[in-house]
């Protein structure tokens, strides 16, 4: 039998498969019991428990509320004023506060405030918790080291979901105020078509997907960085990860998640 020009070694490929297959496991149980203890009324508790979840709430939230806010306000205003220009340089204004909220409130607040938690938070903590990890040694190969690295980073993965909620929330009502301004100005008489118009766009279908959608992109946050810190690597140690990579991987969850939402709401 004449040999390959080549050598031909099917094993890496295929053990590169299997850790893929055994990090999407070990996202998912992580992310089960994350879910589960935010909804278990016993997971609160504890004194020690709420005191921890209070103290990463601010840390999430304080030191990113008024950079966020500005600099949604910027770019949300800088937004309406090009949809609403461009829609009256064609006759088509009627159509602009339904672009605005579609395009502005249903997907790009949500995406934005998703990463700005998560490069600003949540990807910075997650390399805390690897470098905590590897001092203590903590293997989480079994089910039960794997709860208790979850009841651990319980707190951090609750703060980081409450905070995409929060700026999300927040930034899509400052955009609906300033899209009002933009258009009606300071005058009270355009509020009944305003909100009309705004209410005929949230239709319950499209509520529910954009609830949802936000929520996924919170449990993604939340989650994704942290179950990847807490995995150790091939060679069993917690070194520190690269942060492109990790934020490829977020931002992988998050354009899947985005990719669903536009399907169910336009497909």
């Amino acid at each position: 039998m004449d040999r390959l020009p080549f050598p031909f070694n099917p094993y890496p490929a295929g053990r590169g498969l299997l850790r893929l297959a055994g990090g999407l496991l070990h996202l998912v149980r992580l992310g089960a019991l994350m879910v589960a203890l935010s909804l278990s009324v016993s997971s609160y508790r504890r004194q020690e428990t709420r005191h921890a979840v209070l103290r990463q709430l601010v840390r999430a939230t304080l030191p990113l509320l008024s950079w966020f806010m500005v600099l949604s306000a910027l770019v949300s205003l800088v937004l309406i004023r090009i949809v609403v220009a461009t829609a009256a340089s064609y006759g088509l204004s009627q159509y602009a506060i339904e672009v605005l909220v579609r395009t502005l409130v249903l997907e790009l607040i949500p995406l934005y405030a998703a990463l700005f938690v998560a490069v600003r938070h949540t990807m910075p903590d997650a390399q805390q918790v690897r470098s905590l990890l590897a001092r203590r040694r903590q293997a989480v190969a079994d089910p039960h080291a794997l709860a208790m690295v979850a009841l651990a980073l319980f707190p951090r993965a609750l703060a980081s979901g409450f905070a995409v909620l929060l700026l999300a929330g927040l930034a899509g009502v400052t955009a609906l105020v300033l899209a009002y301004l933009t258009v009606y100005g300071f005058s009270p008489w355009g509020l009944p078509a305003y909100t009309h118009a705004v209410g005929g766009i949230f239709s319950p279908a499209v509520g529910l997907i954009f609830t949802f959608k936000t929520g996924l992109f919170a449990l993604a946050v939340a989650v994704v960085p942290l179950a990847a810190a807490a995995r150790p690597d091939a060679a069993g140690r917690f070194r520190r990860q690269s942060d492109m990579a990790a934020f490829a991987r977020l931002f992988s969850a998050l354009l899947l998640i985005e990719v669903g939402s536009l399907l169910g709401n336009y497909a």
